[in-house]
């Protein structure tokens, strides 16, 4: 089943969950971080969404390699580099691969195992990869056992809410809030709440056309 048809409703979807959520994201960051990731996000979402139309036209690979680049180029900074490089790395896995849940989950853990290593960090330094290994992890799991599309989908937004979450109390050792030292804990991590959203906001399309 192809869901290119559906990557602009995605890039709507997520563009909205991240407007929505800009205040609350953009407080954490101001907390801790720079205060710019959600201008940063946008910026990208909107060059994103202004290539809807040509994105949807092509296959997995070329399209996830389309809106690495984009992001990549439009959103600047460590967030840029990050999330550009987990669908960069997407595309490469996916190439001469049929597209299907099986495949995709493998893609997107290797995507992330490529994010861990341009961003030199792991799983308990308050980033992103505190929502993205555990919904890595869990989608393998899922796919081992052939859970049904609705559970993986519904479950895998509570595994990305759990590691938001978990993001709470964490001593951040990376970027600028590292700095902060104690001062971080009891906030969450931007960037692990803008990968939050965007997973779910993804799993939300999804599960509309099931």
């Amino acid at each position: 089943m192809s869901f290119n048809p559906l990557l602009p409703k995605i890039i709507e979807a997520v563009a909205e969950s991240i407007a929505k959520n800009a205040d609350d994201i953009t407080l954490l960051d101001q907390a801790i971080g720079d205060g710019d990731h959600v201008t940063n996000l946008q910026r990208g979402l909107a060059a994103l969404l202004a290539q809807k139309a040509d994105i949807s036209q092509l296959e997995w690979p070329a399209a996830w390699q389309k809106m690495g680049m984009t992001i990549m180029t439009t959103v600047g900074g460590a967030s840029g580099s990050l999330f550009g490089t987990l669908f960069i790395a997407m595309s490469k896995a996916l190439v001469g691969r049929e597209s299907n849940v099986q495949i995709f989950s493998l893609a997107f853990t290797q995507a992330v195992e490529a994010v861990k290593q341009r961003g030199k960090s792991d799983v308990g330094e308050k980033t992103m990869l505190d929502v993205l290994v555990p919904v890595a992890q869990y989608l393998q799991e899922a796919v081992a056992v052939s859970t049904p599309l609705v559970q993986l989908l519904e479950q895998t937004q509570q595994v990305a809410l759990t590691g938001m979450e978990s993001t709470r109390e964490m001593l951040a050792i990376k970027g600028r809030a590292s700095f902060l030292g104690e001062r971080t804990k009891g906030h969450i991590d931007a960037g692990a709440m803008s990968s939050c959203v965007i997973i779910c906001a993804v799993a939300d399309v999804l599960l509309e056309q099931l």
